[in-house]
């Protein structure tokens, strides 16, 4: 069983409410209960059109962004100085093509984008990625684009936005979305029809469903997909695609910060947080999947960044140890990166995220990188400590596992347990510099816990009786896991194994 770290940060969830008060619409972030509904009235229906009348570049470079970008260039950046090295010095970039168009863009260098026009011509377009560049190219790089060339590369963007959307993946369909902006001048009615198809049929059909039924998940590693589909419909069609879903949306950043493990990878170039991974005990720590997880925090960070929790995500960006240097990463870092853009301590995130749409729970000891982490999604739950990592079956009995402020009960070991008793707590230093956080020192908090059973049927009613509290009925989420907020320390829990009827 793991042991509570003698680490502490001191922030609970009582001290967010003081972190509240200063950023209206923060909220606590466990929920409460494992539904996933929002109110659809209060959600938008659809783009008021599907024609995209930007001019080019349309795609992720606005104007604001643009300039933004070369003015980098101009100050020499490290970010622009690290993509400059490695340009000169010949790298290899693995994604070659929109590098080449994006170093056109930023320092209106036609070399570079002839560069990258050529290689759209030549590239076998059988996977997305190569498909989601050519669209870049295309969009980016139009003055530099002959009429042979572009013969050239138009059929592939024409296979790649007729793609049925049936059986499409998110990153299929970020593509799709893409090429049709890449031809939305020169094919208007069938880009229209493209970007109809990817919203009415993959993304109201299936991935909202699939997000409200807690069926679909989105792994950090595959976020940064989502976040350009997010970008593209913004920018081109003046529609946010999060108002679909906005609860869900809203809370992602926060769980996307906690679903990553405590302690950085040591690469070559830099170091990386990786996010969790069901593979990870088979393949390892994968710094593909991790540059991909940055390159959506970073995406999420430009996509809004005055919201509460996009804040305290540029907060957890904001270490150049994590600024990532590689031939991967380096073009994302220069697109979406804003090293001016304020951001609030990630410390003050909570340490226990629960996730009740989703099915999906992450606790950590502390935010140091020593840290003890908890994680339940997909079915598993992992553990990691001292630099390991372990994975348990929910559905055998164990011990109850203990995270600092939250504890982890398995429903197959017992019907009645105790929350661990605690010492009381000190204040948490405040926001505003005060040591203590309050005037009295001597005032100590109540010892809480947050409780979490799991191992449970998905979706179903239990009965739940905590002392002093009487009875009460408690349904478990997708993922089979219910949630007890805030229970005192010592108290018994008498739990009902079969659901109620």
């Amino acid at each position: 069983m793991l042991t509570r770290s003698c680490k502490q940060t001191g922030w609970t969830r009582r001290n967010l409410f003081r972190l509240a008060a200063l950023l209206p619409g923060l909220r606590v972030f466990a929920q409460t209960v494992p539904s996933g509904a929002s109110n659809p009235a209060t959600e938008s229906t659809a783009p008021d059109t599907f024609r995209a009348y930007t001019t080019a570049p349309r795609i992720f470079l606005l104007p604001s962004r643009l300039k933004l970008l070369r003015r980098e260039r101009e100050r020499r950046s490290l970010r622009w100085e690290q993509f400059e090295t490695l340009w000169q010095a010949g790298t290899q970039f693995p994604e070659f093509g929109w590098t080449a168009a994006l170093r056109y863009q930023v320092a209106q260098d036609e070399a570079a984008g002839r560069q990258a026009v050529a290689w759209a011509v030549t590239a076998t377009a059988t996977s997305d990625s190569v498909l989601r560049q050519i669209a870049l190219i295309s969009d980016w790089c139009e003055p530099l684009t002959a009429a042979a060339d572009r013969a050239a590369i138009t059929p592939k963007l024409e296979r790649a936005m007729s793609v049925p959307t049936a059986g499409i993946t998110l990153a299929q369909a970020r593509t799709k979305t893409l090429a049709a902006i890449a031809l939305s001048e020169a094919q208007s009615a069938a880009s229209e029809r493209a970007l109809r198809e990817v919203y009415e049929g993959y993304w109201m059909g299936r991935f909202i469903p699939g997000l409200r039924a807690g069926k679909i998940h989105v792994p950090n590693g595959d976020a940064n997909a989502m976040l350009e589909l997010i970008h593209a419909f913004r920018d081109n069609l003046n529609f946010d695609l999060r108002e679909t879903f906005g609860k869900w949306f809203r809370d992602y950043p926060l769980t996307h910060i906690l679903a990553h493990y405590p302690e950085p990878f040591p690469a070559a170039e830099n170091e990386y947080r990786i996010p969790a991974d069901p593979e990870m005990d088979k393949r390892g720590p994968d710094v593909t999947k991790a540059t991909l997880s940055r390159a959506a925090e970073l995406a999420m960070v430009a996509l809004d960044s005055n919201a509460p929790e996009t804040q305290l995500l540029q907060g957890f960006l904001m270490n150049d140890r994590f600024l990532m240097r590689g031939a991967l990463g380096i073009p994302y870092e220069m697109m979406w990166a804003n090293p001016y853009q304020p951001g609030l301590s990630y410390y003050h995130v909570p340490l226990v995220v629960h996730d009740a749409i989703g099915g999906e729970l992450y606790v950590r000891s502390s935010w140091e990188d020593d840290a003890e982490w908890l994680a339940f999604f997909g079915g598993e739950l992992q553990l990691f400590a001292n630099g390991e990592m372990a994975i348990v079956d929910p559905k055998v009995p164990h011990d109850a596992i203990d995270v600092t402020e939250a504890t982890v009960f398995f429903a197959q070991h017992a019907a009645k347990f105790r929350v661990p008793e605690r010492k009381a707590a000190k204040p948490a230093p405040s926001i505003h510099g005060d040591p203590g956080g309050d005037a009295d020192d001597s005032v100590q908090t109540e010892p809480l816990d947050d409780v979490f059973i799991i191992g449970l049927e998905s979706g179903r009613r239990y009965h739940v009786e905590v002392d002093g509290e009487g009875m009460l009925e408690a349904a478990s989420d997708v993922g089979g896991i219910i949630y007890l907020p805030g229970l005192p320390a010592g108290a018994e829990v008498r739990f009902g194994l079969s659901p109620m009827v």
